[in-house]
């Protein structure tokens, strides 16, 4: 919930009559964390196996959703020394109203979620994220979507996991990509770059990936300069390796989520709402072992309660 130092000195006095010393309270956290993520990593389930009621997309058939992301956490050295930083992945498996849905449509009730977190291994990150849609039932969803911001190895490693699934890059990490380049083709006048990039965007979700990529190929780059030109080596090149993954006329047709405002909101609720706290450093051991334990807190309920139940 809060640092070490504000649990002993507030939390465990006001909520429990304890008075521990920091120490004390970190080292009883941070073993709870280890062996979380031990039990995690054996496979353990906790709570019962069950199936969440999917949302249905435009057609009519339900949707799993699946992300991941991965956020920094800074690191302690040697004797106090700053160190260099840790990613952090985290996972999750939820199941989000579909865009544009009416509150008469369905009763409106909180976006189910399940999360992971860790210092993992994309491959161990996958294959657990897997089981814990396995719990909820997401074998009985019609239609698996991925939503990630193409980050290195995610589509490799979650496409082994979740097989069937359709995989969305984020459109707005796209769309930054495209302002980018308009900015550097004029970098002089923020209005026409704007005006450049706003009619990109559009192309871009009205038209989808290819409809861009054709575009940007059949520019006039002329008296361009540097910064120009590679600025537009590298944005055609991204758009022609996630082009496979931005067909977003037919998503929004489908009534699929474009964007993956999920994983980045969990990426600052999970990970920076306790580990990225001003001038805080970490070890490694630490920083895995609070991770874990702040994604099972933030997960449902009855997984919280489920672990400690076991832990008693």
């Amino acid at each position: 919930m809060t640092s070490f130092a504000e649990a002993r000195a507030k939390v465990l006095p006001k909520l429990a009559g304890l008075r521990l010393g920091e120490s004390t309270v970190e080292r009883a956290t941070e073993a709870a964390g280890t062996r979380l993520g031990q039990l995690l990593a054996a496979g353990q389930r906790f709570g019962p196996v069950v199936c969440w009621d999917w949302h249905k997309d435009a057609r009519g058939k339900t949707c799993a959703y699946a992300s991941a992301d991965a956020t920094g956490v800074g690191q302690q050295g040697r004797r106090g020394a700053k160190a260099e930083g840790r990613m952090a992945y985290v996972g999750q498996i939820y199941n989000p109203r579909p865009p544009g849905a009416r509150p008469t449509d369905k009763p409106v009730k909180p976006s189910a979620s399940r999360y992971l977190a860790g210092l993992y291994g994309l491959e161990e990150l996958a294959e657990q994220l897997r089981r814990q849609g396995g719990q909820v039932g997401m074998d009985q969803a019609e239609q698996w979507l991925v939503l990630t911001d193409g980050g290195n190895g995610l589509e490799e490693r979650l496409g082994v996991a979740f097989p069937r699934a359709v995989f969305i890059l984020d459109f707005w990490h796209a769309a930054e990509h495209l302002n980018a380049l308009a900015k550097a083709r004029h970098p002089q006048a923020p209005e026409q770059a704007q005006t450049l990039a706003q009619a990109w965007c559009h192309q871009l979700k009205h038209e989808g990936g290819p409809a861009v990529l054709a575009t940007l190929s059949g520019l006039d780059r002329r008296g361009w300069s540097a910064p120009a030109r590679e600025s537009y080596r590298l944005v055609t090149g991204y758009v022609r390796d996630n082009v496979h993954r931005m067909d977003y006329p037919s998503y929004v047709k489908n009534g699929w989520l474009i964007g993956s405002g999920h994983i980045e909101a969990a990426c600052k609720n999970v990970i920076g709402g306790r580990l990225k706290g001003s001038g805080m450093r970490w070890s490694e051991e630490g920083a895995d072992a609070v991770c874990h334990l702040r994604a099972l807190f933030k997960s449902e309920p009855a997984q919280w309660e489920a672990f400690w139940a076991m832990a008693i």
